[in-house]
């Protein structure tokens, strides 16, 4: 029984000691005149490798957090491990749709994490500091942050993907606050127009970005995830596009994350 006890423990303490390291970064963002918390994970071999690591930024959906992810996906701990990278989960604000809104000071999320996050992120771990080392994804209205972010800020991600992003929010005028953050649809079209992914696809050039995204047939934004796949197809832009059988949950989520890893897996290792 003894024997059994020190074994149990002395596996527990392996575990422990190999495992992703869980932080909590908290940023004064002067261009919103608050704190933001950051969940920032760092794979086992964080310390004893000199070599710089590759970031993966992912962003949380609507009326969630920076903690959403671990949370609901712990497994996220060991893609870190399994990939050898850091993961930086910001906090979007309940429903920042992370952009810099025109009409709300304190949801300048474009400008906090294109800007203030990165070179903190960059300043405070052992990262590789450019955007062949850099990728962000998200799911919904972090899939549109994502995207959106990458195409506007293409001299920082060299890869970028959603996971059920909303990339055309034009035919939901009333949902997630979206009116809150760039005004009344009727009344500012243009700031719609210009502020949603799928009219954002005359920034790309082809093979610059490296692009994947994915949404569930039984999903509300399919429709425009399809939309937007038939745009790049139309503007000859490379990128992965998949859809599966699956609707606008954390099931569905949990699955798509490992086929992201591995795409940026294989970009952060073809840029070595």
């Amino acid at each position: 029984m003894k024997f059994k006890f020190l074994l149990f423990v002395s596996l527990f303490y392996s575990i422990s000691i190999c495992a992703a390291q869980v932080d909590t970064l908290y940023i004064k963002s002067k261009a919103m005149k608050m704190k933001v918390p950051n969940l920032i994970i760092k794979p086992d071999t964080y310390g004893a490798q000199k070599e710089a690591f590759p970031v993966l930024y992912l962003l949380h959906g609507a009326t969630d957090s920076y903690t959403g992810w671990l949370n609901k996906v712990p497994h996220i701990q060991q893609l870190a491990d399994q990939y050898n990278v850091i993961i930086v989960c910001p906090d979007g604000g309940y429903t920042s749709w992370y952009f810099d809104s025109p009409i709300d000071s304190k949801m300048q999320y474009e400008t906090y994490i294109s800007k203030e996050l990165i070179k903190r992120i960059d300043k405070k771990y052992n990262t590789k500091a450019n955007r062949n080392g850099r990728a962000i994804t998200g799911l919904s209205m972090g899939g549109h942050g994502a995207l959106y972010l990458a195409f506007k800020h293409q001299d920082i991600w060299g890869a970028a993907g959603s996971m059920s992003g909303g990339v055309d929010f034009r035919p939901f005028p009333m949902n997630w606050d979206i009116s809150k953050r760039l005004g009344n649809y009727a009344e500012n079209k243009k700031i719609w127009e210009e502020n949603t992914v799928i009219n954002m696809v005359h920034l790309l050039t082809e093979n610059h970005l490296k692009l994947i995204f994915e949404c569930g047939t039984k999903d509300f934004f399919y429709d425009g995830n399809k939309r937007l796949h038939a745009k790049l197809l139309e503007r000859n832009i490379p990128h992965d596009y998949s859809e599966r059988p699956g609707a606008h949950n954390w099931n569905y989520w949990a699955n798509a994350i490992k086929y992201q890893f591995l795409f940026f897996d294989t970009f952060f290792t073809s840029k070595k």
